[in-house]
């Protein structure tokens, strides 16, 4: 929007220092000055609250090879639609997976003037690849993601501990794991019944995994950061690996911050995810991770197939594919539950913004601040809805929240200033150091 200027007025900006009546002026897709809201003229927002874009570090777009189970048009559309400007996609699940520059030029093709919000890659560690890390992280990808249990696609395998501590050492970039230790997880019996999946997945499968990442990270002097934590039962190894100086971080999702193992009702496979939502005493010791530190971000681990993967025709949760679709609600999920429990706007915004920027060192995303994109959203925080699934955006409308009450509405989303509408794609593809 080169030369073109726009004032947005609202008396609920939510900034890094916290809430208060601003005057927002953006100029050539920046925001350049932040000013009081009596002192310039503007569209004024009213009621409506002003937030940063959300910056989602962990999505599944699996376009180009399975596309048919989401791709970039729809879920950027999705994104867009939930308040979040920036997504980070996950190298598995497309084919090829993000393993080798190669794979990493075919995503960009595919994506290639598709993205309604801005869009970067995960680069993949994966066994036999550790030589292709450096050039892949060289081409701007992230950071690495890898598994240390069955990632659920053939051409995705998980390291093992020495292949995790190669990975490590082969370049000096972020590692996030899927921390599940398979020698804790047990085949899922044949069941319609929630509690029998969950049981196949115990919490000491986290436990050991976060335990053995901590190791593997202090050892090689590395960073790494733990995906969507579900088991409680890590926070005290992670909080005492950050007190010691490891670098080591942690994400957690709203589902698990949402719902409990206990309300599943019997062959509700879409409710299916890896980790598992565990019960609702362990929901309330993540929120006491979240508000102490000791989890930082908060991101939807967006994972969608195609209905027929969640086999509702049998609603056995041992043959249903796992993942949650939930990109385009989680903004209203996690304002929902935060103010059930008294946290703020800023506070929302500092684990799904700001936080998930500074992971991947998007320094100019994730927050209203001079200089940065002026990626905004505004948002009616006290308006409350019920979840439709036929009003999603992202491919296939199917969610584990359909039918449930929440608060908070997207009403509109900027995009470098610019209005998104879902119609004419603007986004951009990131690059690590380029964007």
């Amino acid at each position: 929007m080169t030369g073109r200027e726009l004032v947005l007025r609202s008396r609920r900006v939510v900034t890094p220092e916290g809430e208060r009546p601003a005057a927002v002026r953006v100029r050539d897709g920046r925001i350049a000055t932040i000013e009081p809201y009596e002192s310039v003229a503007g569209e004024d927002l009213g009621d409506l609250a002003l937030l940063p874009g959300l910056v989602d570090t962990h999505v599944h777009v699996n376009e180009p090879g399975r596309t048919e189970w989401e791709g970039f048009a729809t879920a950027t559309r999705a994104a867009a639609a939930g308040g979040v400007t920036t997504i980070i996609d996950m190298p598995l699940n497309s084919i090829p997976p993000t393993v080798d520059v190669a794979a990493l030029d075919a995503k960009r093709k595919a994506a290639s003037g598709q993205c309604h919000v801005d869009v970067g890659f995960w680069g993949g560690a994966v066994p036999g690849n550790v030589d292709s890390l450096q050039e892949l992280h060289g081409a701007g990808v992230f950071g690495f993601k890898c598994f240390l249990a069955d990632s659920g696609v053939p051409e995705f395998p998980p390291l093992d501990r020495a292949g995790l501590d190669a990975a490590l050492r082969a370049v000096p970039a972020l590692f996030v794991v899927h921390a599940e230790d398979p020698g804790s997880l047990r085949p899922a019996p044949v069941s319609r019944r929630y509690a029998d999946f969950v049981t196949s997945r115990p919490p000491a499968a986290e436990e050991r995994a976060v335990t053995s990442v901590i190791e593997a990270a202090r050892s090689a002097g590395a960073r790494a950061h733990i995906l969507h934590l579900s088991a409680a039962s890590a926070l005290a190894p992670l909080a005492a690996a950050r007190a010691e100086g490891v670098r080591v971080s942690a994400e957690t999702c709203p589902h698990y911050l949402a719902l409990a193992a206990e309300d599943v009702p019997d062959g509700a496979t879409r409710f299916k995810c890896c980790p598992p939502i565990r019960d609702a005493a362990n929901r309330e010791l993540l929120w006491r991770g979240l508000a102490s530190g000791v989890v930082e971000s908060v991101v939807s681990d967006h994972s969608p197939c195609t209905p027929e993967l969640k086999r509702p025709d049998t609603g056995d949760f041992s043959a249903a594919r796992g993942g949650i679709a939930s990109l385009q609600l989680g903004l209203s999920v996690m304002w929902s539950r935060a103010y059930e429990r008294g946290h703020t706007l800023t506070d929302v915004v500092r684990w799904m913004a700001a936080s998930t920027a500074d992971l991947v060192g998007l320094a100019h995303k994730g927050r209203i601040a001079v200089g940065c994109d002026a990626d905004l959203v505004a948002f009616a925080p006290d308006e409350e809805f019920t979840v439709d699934p036929t009003g999603l955006a992202h491919r296939h409308p199917v969610t584990p929240y359909e039918g449930h009450a929440l608060r908070g509405v997207v009403r509109r989303t900027w995009l470098r200033g610019e209005p998104v509408d879902g119609e004419h794609p603007r986004g951009r593809l990131l690059s690590r150091g380029l964007s």
